[in-house]
C-alpha cells in the first residue's frame, strides 16, 4: 500500500476544509480591502490621499492668493487684540466697530487691485456688510465678489514648552477638522496657522525641540485643512526680537524652513496647494551690527534658495513689527533683487504695518474715522503692491538695520 496511506493524518478534516476555503480565488471584498491604499510613502506622498479635484482646487486657490502685484490684508486679529488697538486710541471696542471697520478694509474703493486674499478671524465669518453695494451679504461673499480670496485663522493660544526657556507652540490641532469643514461651508478657501519663534542664541534658542513641534504642527495642520478643503498658509514667525546678526538669522531661518518642508513632505501635503507666510530675514532688532536694506534683501533669498521649494507658488511676508517703511524697502529690495534662480512670486501679508497708522487717525477723536482711514488704507496698499512688483522707491536709509545710538549718562 502507498506510504500515505499508512500514516495518521496530519491535521483533521475540518481544518483541511478551511485550508481549502483559504486557499480558493479571493472573494471580490477582500480583493478590494487588500488593494485599498495603505499609510505608505508612496500612498501619501504630495497629496496621493486627495481626489483629483480637490488637488485642483487647492492648487486654483494658491495660485489666486499669489498673483503678481498683489497681497494679502491680514486682519485675523481677535476681539482682545483688536480691541486693545482700539482702546489705546480712544475707541470703544464692540463688535459693531470691530464690523465697521472690516468692513471699511474690504469694500475700501480700489483696495481690491491690489489684495489678492483676506486672512479673516473668525467672528468676522458671520458679521454682515451694511453698504448700498453690499449690504446683508456676509464678508467671505463680499470679499468673493470683489475678487479677493477668504481666508480664516483658525489656531487658538500659544502654549509655552516646559524646560524651553519660555518658547512656544501653538494650540489647536485637536479640533481643527471640525472647524475647517465649519470654515469652509461659510465660504473661506485658505486657512493661515502661526508658529510664533524667538531666536535667542545665548539659551539655545530655537532649540531643535522647539523648531521640529512647531514645524510638525504646521505640517499637520497643512494636511488637515487640505482634507477638508482650505488651501494652508503655513507661517514659521520667527520674531525680530534679539541681539543676533543677520547672518546669524539666515542659519536658523535656514534650519526652520528645511525642517518645515521636510516635515509637510513626510505628512504627504499637496505642496503646490499651499503656500508660505514667513518672516523677514533680520538681524534682531539689538544687533550691535548695521546691515543696508540690499544686503537684508540679498539675505532672505538666500534663504530661498537654499530650501524653499519650487513647487510652493508665492510667499506672501508678514510684517512682524516693522514700520510700513521699512517693511515696504525690504519687500521691494527683495523683488528687485530677484533672478532666474527665483521663481516664486514674493508678496506682503501685512496686518500692524498698514493697520497701526490708520489707528492714529483716531486718536483724540470720537470713534471711528472710517473715511480718513479708508483713504490713507488706499495709499498704504499702492506702496505695498509697488513693493510686490519691485518697483517701489524708497528714501535713503528706510529698509536698513541701524545699530541704536547708546545713551550717555551725564556724570
Amino acid at each position: 500500500a502507498p506510504v500515505a496511506r499508512l500514516l495518521p493524518p496530519l491535521v483533521s478534516s475540518s481544518a483541511m476544509a478551511t485550508h481549502a476555503a483559504r486557499s480558493a480565488p479571493l472573494s471580490a471584498s477582500l480583493r478590494a480591502r487588500r488593494a485599498a491604499p495603505r499609510a505608505t510613502l508612496l500612498a501619501v506622498s504630495n497629496g496621493a490621499h486627495l481626489p483629483a479635484e480637490r488637488k485642483a482646487e487647492l492648487r486654483q486657490t494658491a495660485e489666486l492668493v499669489g498673483r503678481a502685484g498683489k497681497g494679502i490684508t491680514a486682519c485675523d486679529e481677535g476681539p482682545g487684540t483688536i480691541g486693545s488697538r482700539f482702546e489705546n486710541v480712544g475707541v470703544q471696542n464692540t463688535e459693531e466697530n470691530r464690523r465697521a471697520y472690516r468692513q471699511m478694509l474690504f469694500e475700501t474703493e480700489g483696495a481690491a487691485d491690489f489684495l489678492s486674499a483676506a486672512i479673516l478671524d473668525p467672528e468676522t465669518l458671520y458679521q454682515k456688510s451694511d453698504s448700498d453695494k453690499f449690504g446683508g451679504k456676509l464678508f467671505p461673499e463680499v470679499l468673493s465678489e470683489l475678487g479677493v480670496v477668504p481666508g480664516v485663522k483658525p489656531h487658538l493660544k500659544v502654549y509655552a514648552l516646559p524646560g524651553q526657556e519660555g518658547a512656544t507652540v501653538m494650540q489647536g490641532l485637536d479640533s481643527l477638522a471640525v472647524r475647517c469643514k465649519e470654515y469652509y461651508e461659510a465660504g473661506c478657501r485658505f486657512a493661515k496657522w502661526r508658529s510664533p519663534i524667538e531666536i535667542d542664541v545665548s539659551k539655545g534658542q530655537p532649540s531643535d525641540l522647539v523648531i521640529q513641534c512647531n514645524m510638525h504642527d504646521l505640517a499637520r495642520y497643512a494636511l488637515i485643512c487640505q482634507q477638508e478643503g482650505l488651501m494652508p498658509i503655513v507661517e514659521p514667525d520667527i520674531s525680530l526680537k534679539g541681539c543676533h546678526t543677520l547672518e546669524q538669522a539666515v542659519a536658523i531661518n535656514v534650519k526652520v524652513q528645511s525642517e518645515l518642508y521636510k516635515a509637510m513632505l513626510d505628512h504627504g501635503v499637496y505642496m503646490e496647494g499651499s503656500t508660505l507666510k514667513p518672516n523677514i530675514v533680520n538681524p534682531g532688532r539689538d544687533c550691535p551690527v548695521s546691515y543696508t536694506v540690499e544686503e537684508i534683501a540679498e539675505a532672505n533669498l538666500e534663504v530661498f534658495r537654499r530650501c524653499f521649494p519650487t513647487a510652493m507658488p508665492t510667499a506672501n511676508y508678514l510684517s512682524g513689527g516693522q514700520s510700513l517703511s521699512d517693511a515696504a524697502a525690504r519687500l521691494s529690495a527683495i523683488n528687485k533683487a530677484k533672478t532666474a534662480r527665483d521663481p516664486w512670486n514674493i508678496s506682503f501679508s501685512w496686518s500692524a504695518a498698514l493697520q497701526m497708522p490708520l489707528f492714529e487717525l483716531c486718536r483724540g477723536h470720537d470713534g471711528l474715522r472710517l473715511e480718513e482711514m479708508s483713504a490713507l488704507y488706499l495709499k498704504e496698499l499702492k506702496i505695498a503692491g509697488a513693493a510686490a512688483n519691485g518697483t517701489h522707491e524708497w528714501t535713503k536709509g528706510e529698509g536698513d538695520h541701524v545699530v541704536k545710538a547708546l545713551e550717555t549718562v551725564a556724570a
